[in-house]
Protein backbone atom coordinates (compact mmCIF):
# COMPACT_ATOMS: atom_id res chain seq x y z
CA UNK A 1 0.00 0.00 0.00
CA UNK A 2 1.27 3.43 -0.92
CA UNK A 3 1.82 5.79 1.99
CA UNK A 4 0.26 9.26 1.88
CA UNK A 5 2.47 12.08 0.67
CA UNK A 6 4.87 12.76 -2.16
CA UNK A 7 6.90 9.95 -3.71
CA UNK A 8 10.00 10.45 -5.83
CA UNK A 9 9.85 9.28 -9.41
CA UNK A 10 13.31 8.08 -10.47
CA UNK A 11 15.08 9.98 -13.22
CA UNK A 12 14.37 8.47 -16.63
CA UNK A 13 10.86 7.39 -15.63
CA UNK A 14 7.38 8.77 -16.19
CA UNK A 15 4.60 8.51 -13.64
CA UNK A 16 0.92 8.87 -14.33
CA UNK A 17 -2.40 8.33 -12.62
CA UNK A 18 -4.50 5.92 -14.67
CA UNK A 19 -8.28 6.16 -14.36
CA UNK A 20 -10.37 3.16 -15.42
CA UNK A 21 -13.94 3.83 -16.57
CA UNK A 22 -16.86 1.66 -17.64
CA UNK A 23 -20.46 1.62 -18.71
CA UNK A 24 -22.76 -1.34 -18.16
CA UNK A 25 -25.63 -0.20 -20.36
CA UNK A 26 -25.83 1.94 -23.48
CA UNK A 27 -26.08 5.63 -22.58
CA UNK A 28 -28.23 8.23 -24.26
CA UNK A 29 -26.05 9.57 -27.05
CA UNK A 30 -25.14 13.23 -27.33
CA UNK A 31 -26.09 14.23 -30.90
CA UNK A 32 -23.20 14.92 -33.27
CA UNK A 33 -22.99 15.23 -37.02
CA UNK A 34 -19.99 14.16 -39.02
CA UNK A 35 -18.08 17.35 -39.93
CA UNK A 36 -18.23 18.42 -43.57
CA UNK A 37 -15.62 16.69 -45.71
CA UNK A 38 -14.97 13.94 -43.15
CA UNK A 39 -15.87 10.29 -43.68
CA UNK A 40 -15.86 7.25 -41.40
CA UNK A 41 -14.48 3.95 -42.59
CA UNK A 42 -13.60 0.59 -41.12
CA UNK A 43 -10.00 -0.37 -41.71
CA UNK A 44 -8.28 -3.65 -42.45
CA UNK A 45 -4.89 -2.44 -41.28
CA UNK A 46 -1.41 -3.11 -42.45
CA UNK A 47 1.58 -2.28 -40.29
CA UNK A 48 2.49 0.88 -42.14
CA UNK A 49 -1.02 2.29 -41.90
CA UNK A 50 -1.43 1.46 -38.23
CA UNK A 51 1.95 2.72 -37.11
CA UNK A 52 1.47 5.98 -39.03
CA UNK A 53 -1.98 6.74 -37.61
CA UNK A 54 -1.04 5.56 -34.11
CA UNK A 55 1.97 7.89 -34.13
CA UNK A 56 0.16 10.92 -35.54
CA UNK A 57 -2.70 10.54 -33.06
CA UNK A 58 -0.74 9.41 -30.03
CA UNK A 59 2.75 10.93 -30.03
CA UNK A 60 1.56 14.24 -28.51
CA UNK A 61 0.18 12.21 -25.56
CA UNK A 62 3.10 9.76 -25.19
CA UNK A 63 1.23 6.78 -26.59
CA UNK A 64 4.01 4.23 -26.74
CA UNK A 65 2.75 0.77 -25.82
CA UNK A 66 2.09 -0.31 -29.40
CA UNK A 67 5.48 1.06 -30.47
CA UNK A 68 7.14 -1.46 -28.13
CA UNK A 69 5.51 -4.42 -29.91
CA UNK A 70 7.42 -6.02 -32.73
CA UNK A 71 5.66 -6.37 -36.09
CA UNK A 72 4.55 -9.94 -35.49
CA UNK A 73 3.03 -9.24 -32.06
CA UNK A 74 1.26 -6.13 -33.32
CA UNK A 75 -0.20 -7.89 -36.35
CA UNK A 76 -1.44 -10.70 -34.10
CA UNK A 77 -3.60 -8.10 -32.33
CA UNK A 78 -4.66 -6.22 -35.45
CA UNK A 79 -5.54 -9.36 -37.43
CA UNK A 80 -7.66 -10.81 -34.61
CA UNK A 81 -11.26 -10.93 -35.87
CA UNK A 82 -12.43 -9.64 -32.48
CA UNK A 83 -10.53 -6.37 -32.88
CA UNK A 84 -12.21 -3.71 -35.03
CA UNK A 85 -10.50 -0.58 -36.33
CA UNK A 86 -12.04 2.59 -37.72
CA UNK A 87 -10.78 5.95 -38.85
CA UNK A 88 -12.04 9.33 -39.95
CA UNK A 89 -10.70 10.57 -43.28
CA UNK A 90 -10.37 14.20 -44.34
CA UNK A 91 -8.93 15.27 -47.68
CA UNK A 92 -7.80 11.71 -48.35
CA UNK A 93 -5.80 11.42 -45.11
CA UNK A 94 -6.79 9.22 -42.16
CA UNK A 95 -6.91 11.47 -39.10
CA UNK A 96 -8.32 9.30 -36.28
CA UNK A 97 -7.95 5.96 -34.56
CA UNK A 98 -10.81 4.00 -33.02
CA UNK A 99 -9.88 0.52 -31.86
CA UNK A 100 -12.55 -1.70 -30.30
CA UNK A 101 -11.33 -4.88 -28.62
CA UNK A 102 -13.94 -7.63 -28.09
CA UNK A 103 -11.45 -10.37 -27.17
CA UNK A 104 -12.76 -10.60 -23.60
CA UNK A 105 -16.11 -12.44 -23.81
CA UNK A 106 -19.08 -10.18 -23.05
CA UNK A 107 -16.97 -7.04 -22.94
CA UNK A 108 -15.55 -4.41 -25.23
CA UNK A 109 -12.49 -2.32 -24.48
CA UNK A 110 -12.14 1.05 -26.09
CA UNK A 111 -8.49 0.21 -26.62
CA UNK A 112 -7.50 3.36 -28.52
CA UNK A 113 -9.45 6.48 -29.31
CA UNK A 114 -8.05 9.72 -30.63
CA UNK A 115 -7.83 12.33 -33.35
CA UNK A 116 -4.94 14.09 -35.00
CA UNK A 117 -4.63 17.85 -34.57
CA UNK A 118 -6.38 18.22 -37.94
CA UNK A 119 -9.72 17.13 -36.41
CA UNK A 120 -9.39 18.16 -32.77
CA UNK A 121 -12.05 20.74 -31.97
CA UNK A 122 -14.14 19.99 -35.07
CA UNK A 123 -16.82 17.89 -33.36
CA UNK A 124 -15.42 14.75 -34.98
CA UNK A 125 -14.52 13.28 -31.58
CA UNK A 126 -18.12 13.29 -30.40
CA UNK A 127 -19.25 11.71 -33.67
CA UNK A 128 -16.57 9.03 -33.40
CA UNK A 129 -17.44 8.30 -29.77
CA UNK A 130 -21.09 7.84 -30.72
CA UNK A 131 -19.96 5.34 -33.35
CA UNK A 132 -17.81 3.56 -30.77
CA UNK A 133 -20.70 3.28 -28.32
CA UNK A 134 -23.18 2.05 -30.94
CA UNK A 135 -20.77 -0.50 -32.39
CA UNK A 136 -19.70 -1.78 -28.98
CA UNK A 137 -23.24 -2.30 -27.71
CA UNK A 138 -24.38 -3.82 -31.00
CA UNK A 139 -22.24 -6.82 -30.03
CA UNK A 140 -24.49 -7.59 -27.04
CA UNK A 141 -21.81 -6.94 -24.48
CA UNK A 142 -22.41 -6.44 -20.76
CA UNK A 143 -19.60 -3.94 -20.23
CA UNK A 144 -17.78 -1.29 -22.29
CA UNK A 145 -14.61 0.04 -20.69
CA UNK A 146 -11.69 2.38 -21.26
CA UNK A 147 -8.78 3.86 -19.35
CA UNK A 148 -7.01 7.18 -19.60
CA UNK A 149 -4.17 8.80 -17.73
CA UNK A 150 -2.77 12.13 -16.64
CA UNK A 151 -0.39 12.23 -19.63
CA UNK A 152 -3.33 12.11 -22.04
CA UNK A 153 -5.25 15.18 -23.20
CA UNK A 154 -6.69 17.17 -20.30
CA UNK A 155 -10.10 16.84 -21.93
CA UNK A 156 -10.02 13.03 -22.17
CA UNK A 157 -11.35 12.11 -18.73
CA UNK A 158 -14.25 14.57 -18.77
CA UNK A 159 -15.04 13.62 -22.38
CA UNK A 160 -15.35 9.95 -21.41
CA UNK A 161 -17.55 10.83 -18.46
CA UNK A 162 -19.81 13.02 -20.61
CA UNK A 163 -20.04 10.07 -23.00
CA UNK A 164 -21.50 7.83 -20.28
CA UNK A 165 -18.44 6.14 -18.78
CA UNK A 166 -18.13 6.06 -14.98
CA UNK A 167 -14.76 5.92 -13.18
CA UNK A 168 -14.36 2.84 -11.00
CA UNK A 169 -10.63 2.51 -10.25
CA UNK A 170 -7.38 4.48 -10.28
CA UNK A 171 -3.80 3.26 -10.39
CA UNK A 172 -0.38 4.89 -10.43
CA UNK A 173 1.80 3.66 -13.29
CA UNK A 174 5.55 4.21 -13.50
CA UNK A 175 7.46 3.27 -16.63
CA UNK A 176 10.58 4.14 -18.57
CA UNK A 177 10.22 7.50 -20.27
CA UNK A 178 9.75 6.47 -23.94
CA UNK A 179 11.49 9.66 -25.10
CA UNK A 180 14.66 8.65 -23.27
CA UNK A 181 14.64 5.05 -24.47
CA UNK A 182 14.24 6.02 -28.12
CA UNK A 183 10.70 4.65 -28.43
CA UNK A 184 9.38 8.18 -29.08
CA UNK A 185 11.16 11.32 -30.26
CA UNK A 186 12.54 13.51 -27.46
CA UNK A 187 10.29 16.32 -28.72
CA UNK A 188 7.10 14.34 -28.00
CA UNK A 189 4.62 15.63 -25.41
CA UNK A 190 6.41 18.86 -24.49
CA UNK A 191 3.63 19.51 -21.92
CA UNK A 192 5.01 16.63 -19.84
CA UNK A 193 8.57 17.09 -18.53
CA UNK A 194 11.27 14.54 -19.12
CA UNK A 195 13.67 14.10 -16.19
CA UNK A 196 17.06 12.59 -17.02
Amino acid sequence: MLANGLHDVPAGKVAMVVTHLEMTAPPQLRPAALPAGVTLRQVTPDLGWYRDVFDRVGTPWLWYSRRTLDDRALMAVLNNPEVALFTLTKDGVDEALLELDFRQHGECELAYFGLTKTLIGSGAGRYLMNEAICRAWAAEIKRFHVHTCTIDSQQALSFYQRSGFTPYKQQVEIDDDPRLTGVLPESAAPHFPSIR
